[in-house]
């Protein structure tokens, strides 16, 4: 069975149904369907399951611009914020145009006909061949199937249970159980109070460094505020729009004035921690924002620590044995369940071989224009979000701005555009920026790499894309139309 669309966006997760909204509303000239390899909606917020998964983003920021984010929570469970894209879904009547458990293998782009055809496997895991003039590709960046998972020492000599959170089993009881988390990231900051919310006999965190943590409330007190007063879409506006400036700020002092950033968060945690535990397991060696910063509602994480219901240890990984992990310091941790929050696999493009005219294409030797459009690769843009701000603000404006290209395509009976990139533009480090994550850095070698000048140069700022995607014309002498 062989079906054509005009736009196909590959992902039903906050980037897809997102441009789905915008496109339903800014070009209703344009047919497109939604290819889904799960069977629900939400993306990452569906697939991780594990006790108190939560956005690490503020929810006026992380909702879109035209739905506003109708709890005074700053922070979200993934349920509520499946909730609201089910929403949106209903709104925007998407629900016919999401076509579930179609998983996409492969995608050819052909110059003589000027479209794309897709292999795709449908519920039944049978083949089908879609096309399409344009493809969106809201895959994000990790592999769904499989999270980074080292190889640890002796691993196999610990008989019980060692899992990731991203398979997190359903039917886990760690109830009255010692459960081990190793990792340092939002995963595992998030997991500890959760667990021990949940009835674990004891939570010990394993970090073999520390990270920079802020607590900050579980309401906003102003969007509360605001309610009263004025109507809530513009209470949502106003909210979003300070915690929008507030990213940037707190950023943008970071770059500069780290020492004081720095001296800042760790005063904070001084307080929250009361003298009851020891600071070196929230002094990093890096500066603020090298890394991403992570956050915890109303101090969950150093409240659990202080009360002695939970301990944070800092060492190096020597081996597993029967019982649990021995520390390279002597120290051995008991477990009966071991949580590897130790990451995700990054992957480009959903793992889809992408090929033009039969040959294949490697995103890592290409640019991004606009942050959008794989260069000298026609009729095709992928959403990569902030590594220092809320995903879904790259989504709105993203969204905007191919909207007004597809309109400016229809407007002149174009059919095919492509960024047609310089050899000499391209740098070696890759649109992820300076960020130092492990995850980052295991995939810079899959990743599209930066420019040296806009429009390649990929500059994590909200406010400066804003501006430049408003003001783009599409009359330069890098995009092609044909």
């Amino acid at each position: 069975m062989n079906q054509h669309v005009d736009i196909l966006i590959i992902g039903a997760g906050i980037s897809g149904i997102g441009l789905a909204a915008h496109l339903v509303q800014q070009c209703p000239q344009r047919e497109f369907a939604i290819l889904e390899g799960r069977e629900q909606i939400g993306g990452t917020w569906d697939l991780f399951r594990y006790p108190g998964i939560r956005s690490d983003s503020d929810m006026t920021t992380f909702g879109y611009r035209f739905k506003p984010w109708r709890k005074a929570n700053i922070l979200a469970d993934a349920a509520s914020i499946c909730s609201y894209l089910t929403e949106v879904v209903d709104e925007f009547q998407l629900k016919d145009k999401i076509y579930f458990a179609h998983r996409v293998l492969a995608a050819n782009y052909d110059s003589q006909s000027r479209q794309w055809s897709l292999e795709v496997e449908n519920p039944l895991q049978q083949k089908q061949i879609w096309t399409a003039n344009f493809i969106l590709s809201c895959t994000g960046y990790y592999n769904y199937d499989q999270g980074f998972m080292p190889t640890y020492p002796d691993q196999h000599a610990f008989q019980r249970q060692v899992i990731h959170p991203q398979h997190w089993p359903q039917d886990l009881d760690y109830r009255d159980k010692k459960v081990l988390v190793i990792g340092s990231g939002a995963t595992a900051i998030t997991l500890v109070p959760a667990l021990v919310k949940g009835g674990a006999e004891q939570v010990t965190l394993l970090q073999r460094s520390p990270t920079y943590i802020a607590s900050i409330p579980a309401m906003d007190a102003l969007y509360q505020k605001l309610r009263k007063f004025v109507s809530e879409e513009k209470a949502y506006r106003l909210t979003r729009a300070r915690n929008i400036v507030m990213q940037r700020v707190i950023y943008a002092v970071s770059q500069k004035y780290p020492k004081l950033v720095r001296y800042l968060l760790l005063k904070s945690v001084q307080q929250q921690l009361q003298g009851k535990v020891d600071m070196k397991h929230f002094t990093p060696h890096y500066n603020p924002w090298e890394q991403r910063l992570c956050v915890v509602p109303e101090g969950d994480l150093f409240q659990v620590l202080r009360e002695g219901q939970a301990r944070i240890v800092t060492d190096q990984i020597e081996r597993f044995t029967a019982q649990g992990i021995l520390l390279e310091s002597g120290q051995h941790l008991d477990a009966d369940i071991i949580v590897s929050a130790t990451g995700l696999q990054i992957q480009i493009l959903g793992d889809i071989q992408v090929t033009l005219n039969g040959q294949p294409v490697e995103s890592a030797e290409h640019l991004l224009y606009q942050g959008l459009m794989l260069s000298d690769v026609p009729n095709l843009a992928m959403i990569i979000g902030y590594i220092n701000a809320s995903w879904t603000l790259k989504v709105d404006i993203a969204a905007d701005y191919l909207c007004r290209l597809f309109n400016h395509m229809d407007q002149h009976g174009y059919t095919e555009v492509v960024a047609q990139a310089a050899d000499a533009e391209k740098l070696e480090e890759s649109v992820m920026g300076g960020l130092a994550a492990g995850y980052i850095q295991r995939a810079a070698h899959l990743m599209p790499k930066q420019g040296k000048h806009a429009p390649w140069k990929i500059t994590h700022n909200y406010w400066a894309d804003w501006q430049a995607f408003k003001q783009a014309s599409f009359e330069d002498d890098i995009l092609s139309f044909h």
